[in-house]
This record gives C-alpha cells, structure tokens and sequence, in this order.
C-alpha cells in the first residue's frame, strides 16, 4: 500500500525553495561533496567535543558580533513563504510536547539486529542533541531536553528486523511510489497536522530515518533525512556523523549553500563537505530560525 503522505512530502521537497535548483552544480546526494571530509580525524573521534557550546541562557537576538552581519545576510537570502510550512522540525518537537518520535525506513536487504538497532538509536539521539542544544535555555524554548524515540522500522520484510521488536513497530505493507519500504500513513505528522492519530495502531511518527544502500550522500527536508546505510552503521561510534548532521539541518529548515556564502563564513555544518560538527555559526541559524518562528507561531 503506498504512503500519499510520504509521496506528497518527496514532491513539496522537490518544489520548494529549500530543495536544490536544478542549476545547482552539486547537492547532498553527490558523495564527491563529502569526500574532504571522510578522513578528518573529529569524524572519528569518540569523546564530548569542548568547543562550540553555547552561553547558559539568553534571550532575544543578540548573536556575536562578528556573526552577525553574516547571519542577516543568510535570513534576508531566504525566499518569502518559509513559515507557510506548518511542520518544520521545531513545530514538531512543539506539538510533541518535547519529544520527537522517529520511524527508520530500512531501505536494504541487510538485517538488522536489536543490538544495532539499540545503537542507531543512541547515535541519532546523540546527533540531534548537538543541535538542541542551541535551543535549551534560549529565547523562551521551553525544553531542557529533547528525547528522540525510535518507534518504528519499515523493511521489505519482516525477517530483515532480528531479535525482540517489543516497543517498536515493524512495518512491511507499506512503500512509496518508488517501492521503497515506508512507514504508516495514519500514523504520520505531516498527513495529521491536526494532531489526530485515530487511525493509528500504534504510536505517531514526527519524522522518518531513511537507510539506503550504496547512498553516498544524503537529503532532508520536513519529513526526516536519507543518508546511506553503509555510512550509518559504519559511523555509529563516531562522535559526529556530519552527513546526518547536515541533513537534519534541513529538518529544521536551514539551507543549502551552494551557490553563495555568507561573508566570512567558509567552514560549518551547512557548508556542505566543509566541517564535520555543528559550529558557533551553524548553531545561531539554527537560534534564528527558533526566534523568528515561535514570534510568527506564538511559541515564546
């Protein structure tokens, strides 16, 4: 059975103003966009990373000085219309009440088992801290923590999920357009941004991992992010696992930055291929992209 809502995301995703240009030289999805990066020695590493952390508490806008003439430039670069999208990340994590809940498209013939699982799990949740913590603390966020909980798996078949499946779904019946495993419609945000989950048997999904063999690259957007699966598993006690990192930027509505730079700025997370970690830059973006929402949602 084919999922509208995840045929209907891929198709907002390819039209909006956040998705690639077709002029665009490279995206995401080129592996030779990551290729610097695949021996830098902090991708590897395991150990809590001391720089780029962000003051206790703040409020209001008042981003470094020598960030902030770079950072208007990279809000005024933003086409109008960036708001009419209800379910970007941060209406995600308010409508959830402080939690994202995840499904993970396992797009491969490999198996997976609870013990990998388990750690995909940890790593996902790991990854996306290094983005919330920007938001704890600041301009009226109201969260100290995120959680993130994985409470699916789409596979091709339910033999590819070994071990216990208590506490996950496991969902096989469902697939794109594309055939690719998917997970279930009624229990999808984006196809109930009213919040009803009536028709779902199990728990709700805010968003989706997907795991594709042989995908050297990645894209995001609302609906989640596809990175390889190779590149996942082989990254899974790394410390930074800066495809996905980029990808959730997307999740959350940050850019691209093909084709242009802000002035100064030539090393962060959404510089594709240029840094493996969420820096000071990435992080106020991401702080401007919470700011101007919750004025324009009502959130703080």
């Amino acid at each position: 059975m084919p999922s509208l809502a995840s045929a209907t995301a891929l198709l907002a995703l390819a039209a909006s103003s956040f998705a690639l240009t077709p002029s665009s030289p490279k995206s995401d999805l080129d592996g030779s966009v990551w290729a610097s990066l695949s021996n830098t020695p902090s991708a590897r590493s395991v150990g809590p990373q001391q720089r780029n952390r962000p003051f206790k508490r703040q409020s209001g806008w008042n981003p470094p000085s020598d960030l902030s003439a770079p950072l208007e430039q990279v809000w005024d670069h933003y086409e109008k219309g960036k708001f009419d999208n209800k379910n970007w990340g941060f209406d995600q994590i308010m409508a959830n009440n402080g939690s994202l809940n995840i499904c993970v498209r396992w797009d491969s013939t490999a198996k997976v088992t609870a013990a990998q699982r388990t750690k995909i799990a940890s790593a996902y949740q790991a990854q996306y801290q290094k983005w919330f913590k920007w938001l704890y603390n600041y301009d009226g966020f109201p969260y100290s923590n995120v959680d993130v909980n994985v409470v699916a798996y789409a596979a091709k078949d339910a033999s590819l999920v070994e071990g216990s499946t208590d506490g996950i779904e496991v969902y096989t019946t469902y697939k794109d357009p594309d055939g690719v495993p998917a997970c279930a419609v009624e229990c999808e945000r984006s196809a109930h941004l009213d919040g009803d989950f009536g028709g779902c048997e199990g728990r709700h999904f805010d968003h989706s991992l997907w795991l594709t063999d042989g995908l050297e690259g990645g894209f995001g957007y609302d609906w989640g992010q596809q990175i390889g699966r190779e590149y996942m598993m082989n990254n899974l006690d790394s410390e930074t696992i800066h495809i996905l990192l980029h990808e959730m930027g997307h999740t959350f509505g940050l850019d691209d930055f093909y084709d242009w730079q802000p002035t100064g700025q030539n090393k962060f997370i959404m510089l594709a291929g240029s840094s493996v970690e969420v820096t000071d830059f990435d992080g106020w973006m991401y702080r401007n992209w919470w700011y101007e929402l919750a004025k324009t949602r009502g959130y703080s």
